[in-house]
């Protein structure tokens, strides 16, 4: 069991770390490229490739926390919230983790559908405005997760 757990953790870890420093890269582009031609040139063929990766970092990163929540015991401490730092770092990291999925979900199917398309303004606010959401709820998620970690 707890070679499973380490590897749970791992997996966890990495993905995490993954997951945040594409987001790093893909604002650090995104501010970078102010040139509007250059934009058109250069997303259209990164941008399919670095989602396809972050959905699967995604989906490993909730595998592994669900994992990890399980084997730690901590849903009853969602559910039932005891007052305790761990009961609390738990609820908030979990209620960012899915506002964080839902604006991921958003951004996707966005960025999927107009790939390489002219957006319309809606389109351009939510994809930006969730693309913002992700990059600074990943800083909030690793806090929790660091405070969770030193607890565990």
């Amino acid at each position: 069991m707890d070679f499973i757990k380490e590897s749970m953790f791992h997996i966890h870890l990495i993905m995490a770390i993954s997951w945040i420093g594409g987001s790093v890269f893909m604002f650090v582009l995104g501010v970078s490229l102010r040139d509007k031609k250059a934009q058109q040139d250069v997303y259209p063929h990164i941008g399919p490739i670095f989602g396809w990766f972050e959905v699967v970092a995604l989906v490993a990163l909730l595998i592994s926390g669900f994992y990890l929540g399980g084997y730690y015991k901590l849903f009853p401490l969602l559910i039932h919230p005891n007052g305790t730092i761990i009961s609390d770092t738990i609820r908030i990291k979990a209620l960012l983790v899915l506002i964080l999925t839902v604006a991921t979900i958003i951004h996707f199917i966005i960025a999927y559908k107009t790939n390489g398309m002219e957006r319309t303004k809606l389109q351009n606010l939510l994809s930006r405005g969730s693309s913002m959401l992700i990059f600074f709820l990943n800083l909030f998620v690793m806090h929790y997760a660091i405070i969770l970690r030193d607890i565990l």
